[in-house]
């Protein structure tokens, strides 16, 4: 029952702040952590955020690759269920998910029922919070890579393009190659 409370409590929180921001200070990033990396997603392109504790069962898929968890039901629709922490090669794939654990759907809009598992929620953050780190990326990344911020306690984060991600080739291919496949 507790930990029921406690994400109506933080559904009511990201609710409240959302209505108090100023005009065109409105929150544009979920902030989340997988395996102690902090990541920005777009709000915009995030939909429904399941706790841990209420995710429904997952079936596995016979043959997918280990970062895919397996697909479950969500709101009457099939929703494929990725770990985003193994899926960006931070740990390894079937490692224990902390309690903190939670599962950010993709929305709608962007046409794939998928849901990410991120091990920490860490609020929402607007562009008056958030400075570019010039310089911080990478030389080659992948097109879903977005750019890196600092805050104002020094860290930084990382933005994920969802959008791109629901079309990236890799992301969308689960299954692994059957053995003597050409």
């Amino acid at each position: 029952m507790a930990r029921k409370d406690a994400l109506k409590e933080l559904q009511a929180r990201l609710a409240q702040q959302l209505q108090q921001a100023p005009a065109g200070q409105a929150p544009a990033w979920l902030a989340v952590e997988c395996a102690g990396v902090r990541l920005l997603l777009p709000l915009q392109e995030a939909g429904e955020i399941v706790e841990h504790a209420h995710v429904p069962p997952l079936l596995p898929l016979p043959h997918a690759l280990p970062w895919f968890e397996g697909v479950l039901n969500l709101r009457g629709h099939l929703h494929g269920v990725v770990d985003l922490a193994a899926f960006l090669g931070l740990r390894a794939a079937g490692a224990p998910h902390p309690d903190t654990s939670r599962l950010v759907a993709l929305n709608p809009a962007l046409g794939l029922h998928c849901a990410l598992r991120v091990d920490r929620l860490a609020g929402l953050r607007n562009g008056s919070q958030l400075a570019p780190l010039p310089g911080a990326e990478a030389p080659a990344h992948p097109a879903f890579a977005g750019e890196f911020y600092g805050d104002g306690q020094g860290r930084s984060w990382q933005a994920l393009r969802l959008a791109a991600l629901a079309r990236d080739t890799h992301f969308l291919q689960v299954a692994q190659p059957l053995p003597g496949a050409a």
